[in-house]
């Protein structure tokens, strides 16, 4: 493989921001679109931006684009596409689809021309009839939008906000790592600043700053399924991941702070920051809520605090909400960052936000209300405990 097109997926409202990460890679050739960045490089990107790319949901190796309005249309285009330069005879390569406003609706159906489609032009070059498919995974995408067809293959593996650290505390669903990224990386928050999460769970929040404060690539801990590519030298995945080690910062001091009244959630957030290496520059402790102060001037407190989603929970919320508004006015030269889903949440805080921003958490749609400070001027470390 030499000049590639890749796609980086991502959740809607973050498009800009991966696109931003993409950039800061060094990829000039970058097209946004919803729910998806487009960029040329090299084979070496496939590495780099799966260890990178914090904000990205995968990264997709793009095979061909073109109109679609029949199944024989679909058959045949697919089969033109260059299948065998990219997957090895002994290759596994499942089909997934999707259709959205496409005369072509029937996912299951595209998928089945599409497997039919990829094995004729894997019989051509490998003059086979039978593959046995025990190989190396090269997951096959048919996505249809307005009648277009885009063929894709999956590079990543499992999702890329499964960085490795994190293990789930029964039917507890956290914050996915890469929103919670975003988040941080949307307010600004640079590591000299004292960041608190007063919500902070299993720890999600608190771990990616300490991740991006000390400069740690996300995919640092994990595999990926196109590592196992013989089409891809191991020499490059080897390249790409001593550059991770290299960048690395973890003599860089932080000043990150979770608390929680929940002792089982703050035991899995110290376990969980012990699996991602930054155990040491992120502070746990059991806090209520009314208990949170600080002796700092200037700080910045990203929270995902709960939504009231379940039957019999809204009262609760928003009577937390208002406590919120009254504890966080008492740090008023201080930013706030919010994510909920109750669209009631300025009201109940007591104030209007600076800015908001429309994102979606899985399949909840929220606003995250940011609340802009004073900017802090440079200033001499002191103690960052919250007391």
């Amino acid at each position: 493989m030499s000049r590639l097109e890749l796609i980086a997926t991502a959740t809607f409202g973050l498009e800009a921001l991966v696109a931003k990460e993409v950039r800061e890679l060094g990829y000039s050739e970058v097209k946004v679109e919803n729910g998806k960045v487009t960029f040329s490089a090299d084979e070496k990107a496939i590495c780099r931006s799966n260890f990178w790319l914090r904000t990205a949901d995968r990264v997709r190796l793009k095979v061909g684009e073109f109109k679609a309005v029949t199944f024989e249309e679909l058959f045949e285009k697919v089969k033109a596409l260059p299948w065998p330069e990219i997957i090895p005879a002994e290759a596994a390569f499942p089909v997934e689809g999707k259709s959205v406003k496409s005369g072509l609706f029937s996912v299951s159906d595209c998928q089945a021309i599409t497997k039919k489609a990829v094995v004729e032009s894997m019989k051509k070059k490998y003059k086979k009839q039978w593959f046995e498919e025990k190989g190396s995974l090269y997951k096959i995408e048919v996505a249809l939008l307005d009648d277009t067809a885009t063929l894709t293959i999956d590079t990543s593996g499992p999702g890329l906000h499964k960085r490795g650290y994190r293990e789930l505390a029964g039917s507890y669903a956290p914050l996915r790592e890469n929103l919670a990224a975003a988040l941080v990386i949307l307010a600004r928050w640079y590591p000299d600043l004292l960041l608190v999460d007063p919500f902070c769970g299993s720890g999600t929040i608190p771990i990616e700053a300490a991740l991006i404060g000390q400069n740690i690539a996300p995919g640092i801990n994990r595999e990926f399924a196109s590592e196992s590519w013989p089409t891809i030298p191991k020499k490059v995945w080897e390249n790409a991941r001593q550059e991770t080690r290299e960048l690395a910062d973890y003599g860089r001091p932080l000043e990150i702070i979770g608390t929680d009244i929940d002792n089982k959630m703050l035991k899995l957030a110290r376990s969980n920051a012990s699996k991602a290496q930054v155990d040491k520059v992120i502070h746990f402790q059991r806090l209520s809520l009314s208990e949170l102060s600080s002796k700092k001037k200037y700080g910045k407190i990203i929270c995902n605090p709960p939504y009231g989603e379940r039957l019999g929970e809204l009262q609760k919320v928003e009577e937390l909400y208002r406590e919120i508004g009254s504890i966080f006015k008492k740090l008023d030269t201080w930013s706030f960052y919010i994510l909920t889903s109750h669209p009631q949440f300025e009201k109940l805080f007591g104030s209007k936000a600076t800015k908001k921003r429309k994102l979606y958490n899985g399949n909840i749609k929220v606003d995250y209300y940011q609340y802009f400070g004073p900017k802090p001027s440079r200033r001499k470390k002191t103690d960052s405990t919250v007391s």
